[in-house]
Protein backbone atom coordinates (compact mmCIF):
# COMPACT_ATOMS: atom_id res chain seq x y z
CA UNK A 1 0.00 0.00 0.00
CA UNK A 2 1.71 3.57 -0.83
CA UNK A 3 1.79 6.00 1.84
CA UNK A 4 -0.04 8.45 1.56
CA UNK A 5 2.24 10.54 3.76
CA UNK A 6 5.16 12.63 1.80
CA UNK A 7 8.17 12.38 3.22
CA UNK A 8 10.21 14.57 5.55
CA UNK A 9 12.38 16.24 2.97
CA UNK A 10 9.44 16.83 0.49
CA UNK A 11 7.68 18.71 3.45
CA UNK A 12 10.47 20.52 4.25
CA UNK A 13 11.26 21.56 1.01
CA UNK A 14 7.53 23.25 0.65
CA UNK A 15 7.91 24.43 4.08
CA UNK A 16 10.89 26.72 2.78
CA UNK A 17 8.66 27.61 -0.32
CA UNK A 18 6.37 28.89 2.05
CA UNK A 19 8.30 31.06 4.11
CA UNK A 20 10.58 32.45 1.05
CA UNK A 21 7.21 33.66 -1.09
CA UNK A 22 6.64 37.10 -0.95
CA UNK A 23 3.29 36.58 0.21
CA UNK A 24 4.48 35.23 3.28
CA UNK A 25 6.70 38.41 3.71
CA UNK A 26 3.94 40.70 3.15
CA UNK A 27 1.61 39.22 5.68
CA UNK A 28 4.21 39.03 8.19
CA UNK A 29 5.12 42.75 7.69
CA UNK A 30 1.54 43.53 7.73
CA UNK A 31 1.79 41.89 11.31
CA UNK A 32 4.47 43.52 12.17
CA UNK A 33 2.77 47.26 11.31
CA UNK A 34 -0.50 46.26 13.27
CA UNK A 35 1.36 45.00 16.00
CA UNK A 36 3.61 48.51 16.64
CA UNK A 37 -0.07 49.73 16.48
CA UNK A 38 -1.34 47.89 18.87
CA UNK A 39 2.03 48.10 21.51
CA UNK A 40 1.58 52.29 20.74
CA UNK A 41 -2.38 51.44 21.93
CA UNK A 42 -0.81 49.86 25.29
CA UNK A 43 0.54 53.42 25.91
CA UNK A 44 -2.89 55.26 25.97
CA UNK A 45 -4.80 55.15 29.72
CA UNK A 46 -7.92 55.65 27.64
CA UNK A 47 -7.13 52.73 25.17
CA UNK A 48 -6.62 50.60 27.91
CA UNK A 49 -9.47 50.94 29.78
CA UNK A 50 -12.08 50.99 27.08
CA UNK A 51 -10.02 48.02 25.26
CA UNK A 52 -7.02 46.18 27.38
CA UNK A 53 -8.03 42.91 27.38
CA UNK A 54 -8.79 42.97 23.41
CA UNK A 55 -5.33 45.02 23.03
CA UNK A 56 -3.30 42.48 25.45
CA UNK A 57 -4.77 39.35 23.08
CA UNK A 58 -4.35 41.14 20.08
CA UNK A 59 -0.40 41.06 21.05
CA UNK A 60 -0.54 38.10 22.37
CA UNK A 61 -1.82 36.57 18.82
CA UNK A 62 0.77 38.63 16.67
CA UNK A 63 3.76 37.36 19.17
CA UNK A 64 2.31 33.51 18.57
CA UNK A 65 2.41 34.30 14.48
CA UNK A 66 5.78 35.41 15.34
CA UNK A 67 6.87 32.35 16.99
CA UNK A 68 5.11 30.31 14.50
CA UNK A 69 7.17 32.23 11.58
CA UNK A 70 10.86 31.44 13.47
CA UNK A 71 9.80 27.82 13.83
CA UNK A 72 8.78 27.14 10.21
CA UNK A 73 12.02 28.68 9.29
CA UNK A 74 13.90 27.09 11.16
CA UNK A 75 13.12 23.48 10.29
CA UNK A 76 13.02 24.83 6.66
CA UNK A 77 16.32 25.99 6.77
CA UNK A 78 17.69 23.90 9.60
CA UNK A 79 21.11 25.61 10.83
CA UNK A 80 21.80 27.41 8.27
CA UNK A 81 18.99 29.80 9.89
CA UNK A 82 22.28 31.27 12.18
CA UNK A 83 23.84 31.82 9.18
CA UNK A 84 22.18 34.87 8.07
CA UNK A 85 22.67 37.54 10.36
CA UNK A 86 19.22 38.89 9.99
CA UNK A 87 17.78 35.69 11.16
CA UNK A 88 19.58 35.81 14.38
CA UNK A 89 18.29 39.63 14.06
CA UNK A 90 14.33 38.58 14.12
CA UNK A 91 15.12 35.13 16.13
CA UNK A 92 16.47 37.58 19.04
CA UNK A 93 13.42 40.30 18.68
CA UNK A 94 11.33 37.51 19.13
CA UNK A 95 13.28 36.08 21.76
CA UNK A 96 13.15 39.04 24.15
CA UNK A 97 9.77 38.87 23.60
CA UNK A 98 9.02 35.98 25.84
CA UNK A 99 10.70 37.00 28.88
CA UNK A 100 8.17 37.62 31.21
CA UNK A 101 7.82 40.60 32.40
CA UNK A 102 8.09 41.25 36.03
CA UNK A 103 9.27 44.60 38.41
CA UNK A 104 12.80 44.48 37.83
CA UNK A 105 12.21 43.20 34.14
CA UNK A 106 10.04 45.96 32.92
CA UNK A 107 12.17 47.19 30.27
CA UNK A 108 12.17 44.01 28.71
CA UNK A 109 8.67 44.59 27.84
CA UNK A 110 9.27 48.11 26.77
CA UNK A 111 11.33 46.43 24.55
CA UNK A 112 8.76 44.95 22.71
CA UNK A 113 8.40 47.72 20.57
CA UNK A 114 11.76 47.05 18.98
CA UNK A 115 9.93 44.10 16.93
CA UNK A 116 9.12 46.84 14.79
CA UNK A 117 12.64 46.65 13.55
CA UNK A 118 11.64 43.69 12.25
CA UNK A 119 10.48 45.70 9.14
CA UNK A 120 14.04 46.24 7.63
CA UNK A 121 14.45 42.44 7.63
CA UNK A 122 11.46 42.01 5.78
CA UNK A 123 11.89 44.86 3.29
CA UNK A 124 14.70 44.27 0.82
CA UNK A 125 14.85 48.12 0.27
CA UNK A 126 15.46 48.89 3.94
CA UNK A 127 17.68 45.67 4.43
CA UNK A 128 19.91 46.91 1.78
CA UNK A 129 20.57 50.66 3.51
CA UNK A 130 21.29 48.66 6.88
CA UNK A 131 23.93 46.80 4.80
CA UNK A 132 24.96 49.97 3.45
CA UNK A 133 25.43 51.39 6.78
CA UNK A 134 27.44 48.82 8.48
CA UNK A 135 29.28 48.34 4.79
CA UNK A 136 30.17 51.79 6.12
CA UNK A 137 31.28 51.17 9.34
CA UNK A 138 34.85 50.44 8.74
CA UNK A 139 35.84 53.66 7.03
CA UNK A 140 33.01 56.04 9.62
CA UNK A 141 36.01 54.19 12.39
CA UNK A 142 38.85 55.84 10.91
CA UNK A 143 36.69 59.25 10.87
CA UNK A 144 34.92 59.04 13.73
CA UNK A 145 38.84 58.37 15.39
CA UNK A 146 39.82 61.57 13.24
CA UNK A 147 36.58 63.55 14.98
CA UNK A 148 37.57 62.24 18.52
CA UNK A 149 40.87 63.98 18.06
CA UNK A 150 39.29 67.13 16.79
CA UNK A 151 37.02 67.76 20.03
CA UNK A 152 39.42 66.63 22.29
CA UNK A 153 42.18 69.17 21.02
CA UNK A 154 39.41 71.61 20.86
CA UNK A 155 37.59 70.90 24.87
CA UNK A 156 41.21 71.64 25.95
CA UNK A 157 41.68 74.87 23.77
CA UNK A 158 37.82 76.07 25.03
CA UNK A 159 38.73 75.43 28.48
CA UNK A 160 41.52 77.18 28.56
CA UNK A 161 40.01 79.63 26.69
CA UNK A 162 36.78 80.15 28.40
CA UNK A 163 37.17 78.53 31.31
CA UNK A 164 37.21 80.79 34.17
CA UNK A 165 34.56 83.06 32.67
CA UNK A 166 32.34 80.55 31.43
CA UNK A 167 32.63 77.47 33.76
CA UNK A 168 29.09 75.94 33.05
CA UNK A 169 30.15 75.97 29.14
CA UNK A 170 33.54 75.16 29.08
CA UNK A 171 34.39 74.88 32.54
CA UNK A 172 36.10 71.46 32.57
CA UNK A 173 36.47 69.18 29.61
CA UNK A 174 33.46 66.99 29.13
CA UNK A 175 31.74 70.56 29.85
CA UNK A 176 34.00 71.76 26.81
CA UNK A 177 33.13 68.68 24.98
CA UNK A 178 29.42 68.69 25.84
CA UNK A 179 29.20 72.71 24.47
CA UNK A 180 31.28 71.66 21.49
CA UNK A 181 28.92 69.01 20.30
CA UNK A 182 26.23 71.29 20.68
CA UNK A 183 27.84 74.26 18.68
CA UNK A 184 28.58 71.18 15.96
CA UNK A 185 24.71 70.49 15.63
CA UNK A 186 23.74 74.30 15.45
CA UNK A 187 21.80 73.99 18.01
CA UNK A 188 21.57 77.43 19.59
CA UNK A 189 24.98 77.48 19.00
CA UNK A 190 25.38 81.40 17.98
CA UNK A 191 22.45 83.17 20.22
CA UNK A 192 22.81 80.48 22.60
CA UNK A 193 26.84 80.34 23.18
CA UNK A 194 28.75 81.86 21.01
CA UNK A 195 27.31 85.84 20.88
CA UNK A 196 27.42 85.67 24.88
CA UNK A 197 31.57 84.05 24.77
CA UNK A 198 31.73 86.80 22.19
CA UNK A 199 30.67 90.08 24.97
CA UNK A 200 33.38 88.96 26.91
CA UNK A 201 35.99 87.48 24.71
CA UNK A 202 35.51 89.60 21.22
CA UNK A 203 37.85 87.35 18.81
CA UNK A 204 36.08 84.06 20.28
CA UNK A 205 34.76 83.60 16.55
CA UNK A 206 38.44 82.74 15.36
CA UNK A 207 38.05 79.62 17.24
CA UNK A 208 34.29 78.66 16.46
CA UNK A 209 33.97 79.15 13.18
CA UNK A 210 36.68 77.15 12.27
CA UNK A 211 35.45 74.31 14.74
CA UNK A 212 32.00 74.69 12.73
CA UNK A 213 33.63 74.49 9.43
CA UNK A 214 35.70 71.52 10.22
CA UNK A 215 33.04 69.20 12.16
CA UNK A 216 29.54 70.45 10.61
CA UNK A 217 30.67 70.83 7.65
CA UNK A 218 33.61 68.69 6.40
CA UNK A 219 33.56 65.84 8.65
CA UNK A 220 30.18 64.54 9.03
CA UNK A 221 29.86 65.53 5.42
CA UNK A 222 32.26 63.26 5.01
CA UNK A 223 30.40 60.17 7.16
CA UNK A 224 27.78 60.75 4.69
CA UNK A 225 29.80 60.80 1.79
CA UNK A 226 31.02 57.28 3.09
CA UNK A 227 27.45 56.08 3.88
CA UNK A 228 26.27 57.04 0.34
CA UNK A 229 29.32 55.02 -1.43
CA UNK A 230 28.59 52.20 0.69
CA UNK A 231 24.91 52.04 -0.37
CA UNK A 232 25.63 52.56 -3.63
CA UNK A 233 27.90 49.60 -4.10
CA UNK A 234 25.54 47.46 -2.17
CA UNK A 235 22.89 48.31 -4.95
CA UNK A 236 25.41 47.87 -8.18
CA UNK A 237 26.51 44.56 -6.45
CA UNK A 238 22.43 43.61 -6.13
CA UNK A 239 22.30 44.65 -9.58
CA UNK A 240 24.77 42.52 -11.20
CA UNK A 241 23.31 39.59 -8.98
CA UNK A 242 20.29 40.12 -10.79
CA UNK A 243 21.81 40.54 -14.47
CA UNK A 244 24.37 37.57 -13.49
CA UNK A 245 21.25 35.36 -12.89
CA UNK A 246 19.18 36.80 -16.06
CA UNK A 247 22.25 36.14 -18.21
CA UNK A 248 22.35 32.21 -16.89
CA UNK A 249 18.68 31.90 -17.06
CA UNK A 250 18.73 32.94 -20.72
CA UNK A 251 21.89 30.51 -21.62
CA UNK A 252 20.18 27.90 -20.07
CA UNK A 253 17.42 28.66 -21.87
CA UNK A 254 19.05 29.20 -25.17
CA UNK A 255 20.98 25.82 -24.35
CA UNK A 256 17.57 23.60 -24.16
CA UNK A 257 16.56 25.10 -27.57
CA UNK A 258 19.64 23.96 -28.95
CA UNK A 259 19.54 20.84 -27.72
CA UNK A 260 15.79 20.70 -28.96
CA UNK A 261 16.70 21.49 -32.55
CA UNK A 262 19.54 19.56 -32.69
CA UNK A 263 17.55 16.12 -31.40
CA UNK A 264 14.93 17.64 -34.42
CA UNK A 265 17.68 17.16 -36.97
Amino acid sequence: MKNATPPISSFRSRVLVLVEHSGFSNFILAVILFNAIILGLETSDEAMAAAGPLIGTLDLICLIIFIIEIVLKLYARGASFFRDGWNIFDFSIVAISLVPASQGLTVLRALRILRLLRVLSVTPSLRRVVEGLMNALPGMGSVFVLMGIIFYIGSVMATKLFGADFPEWFGTIGRSAYSLFQIMTLESWSMGIVRPVMEVHALAWMFFVPFILVTTFAVVNLVVGLIVNSMQDAHNVEAEEITGNYRDEVLSRLTAIEKALDKRD
